[in-house]
């Protein structure tokens, strides 16, 4: 059985250079935004980790959950059909620390004997997390990471010969972007895809209506404003983030943490509102030239939304980017589901 190994490419574009242009681009628009990949450099990524394991967030325990029970079946529908030697190689957009993505692994090395594994991110810091834990746990693995922006930038996929993709994009990451945003990142995806490689998307499910309703607003709102603070702080990251790439003068104690949900879009959004009536100042960088931001008095900066799928928009948004859905599986209580499905 081969070692496992781990190699770092270097970043396709300059990180500062990309926060230098969300932050100008965001923060010039009206209403105010900023991109949610901001948020995982390494001090967020930390808080993030810290976000999974709070009572109130349920995505990530029961994700989980659901690769637990079904890896096996996951990995052999995904293998089906893959040429003469039914292998995979694994590729993950957004992989963070890849705490998930080793029960898929485990189960690829039992199936195959080995795996490729492709963790794509914008914080390196978490890749090189990810590398360690699964250099230490999952032996029969080779790891080869890249720092790169997936939503903007061609993938870094290295095609073994005898193999076929298995991709995955779990965590309901998709729900971060606007609905034609969504689609074009898996259009991207699909487009560096052959027919036959495969998809496995992670979605967490709208709240539940009916009389008895296994999922509610207030679950939701729970999981996004939770009673530690650790998601607001995790939110108010970015604006030290911010401070520290490029020497705005943001003072995160004139910012509050909102969450709120917002049915007509089906999705919960996360906002920085302003305490006050302030100017920020922003020096010049390899955007452009400086510029100061006025906020008045409860204006937000909108940070991130998390929109929320029922089973028939998940099979139209796979549909509507050349995916053909092979099959879902969700938890006992409806909560999350992740959805495999074919490229054609």
């Amino acid at each position: 059985m081969p070692s496992t190994t781990f190699a770092l490419d270097e970043p396709l574009i300059s990180t500062l250079d990309a926060v230098a242009y969300e932050a100008r681009t965001g923060l010039s628009a009206t209403p105010k935004t900023l991109t949610p990949w901001l948020f995982y450099d390494e001090a967020g990524s930390h808080l993030f980790e810290q976000i999974t394991e709070l009572p109130e967030y349920y995505l990530t325990r029961t994700e989980r959950s659901i690769f637990a029970a079904s890896a096996s079946e996951i990995l052999s529908e995904a293998a089906r059909g893959q040429g003469p030697s039914g292998k995979l190689t694994l590729i993950e957009l957004g992989a963070g620390t890849a705490t998930k993505t080793g029960i898929l692994l485990a189960e690829a090395v039992r199936q195959q004997g080995s795996v490729v594994y492709q963790p794509v991110d914008v914080s390196e810091t978490a890749l090189a997390e990810a590398s360690e834990n699964i250099l230490a746990n999952i032996p029969g693995v080779t790891v080869r990471s890249q720092v790169a922006d997936y939503t903007r930038e061609a993938l870094p996929l290295n095609r073994l010969p005898d193999t076929r993709t298995l991709a995955l994009y779990i965590g309901s990451s998709i729900g971060n972007f606007m609905p034609e945003d969504a689609k074009d990142v898996l259009r991207n995806l699909r487009a560096q895809l052959l027919p036959g490689d495969t998809l496995l998307l992670g979605t967490d499910l709208a709240p539940s209506g009916g009389a008895v309703a296994n999922k509610t607003v207030a679950t939701l709102l729970a999981a996004y404003d939770d009673a530690a603070g650790v998601t607001a702080a995790f939110n108010l990251n970015v604006l030290t983030r911010l401070n520290r790439d490029l020497g705005a003068d943001f003072l995160p104690a004139n910012f509050r943490h909102r969450a709120c949900w917002n049915p007509a879009e089906s999705r919960i959004e996360m906002h920085l509102e302003s305490l006050i009536a302030q100017s920020i100042h922003v020096p010049a960088n390899s955007s452009g030239p400086a510029f100061i931001v006025e906020f008045a008095h409860g204006e937000s900066i909108h940070t991130e939304n998390s929109y929320k799928f029922t089973s028939t928009a998940v099979d139209a948004l796979l549909a509507s980017t050349n995916f053909r859905k092979m099959k879902s599986w969700q938890d006992p209580q409806h909560l999350f589901a992740v959805t495999l499905a074919t490229a054609v």
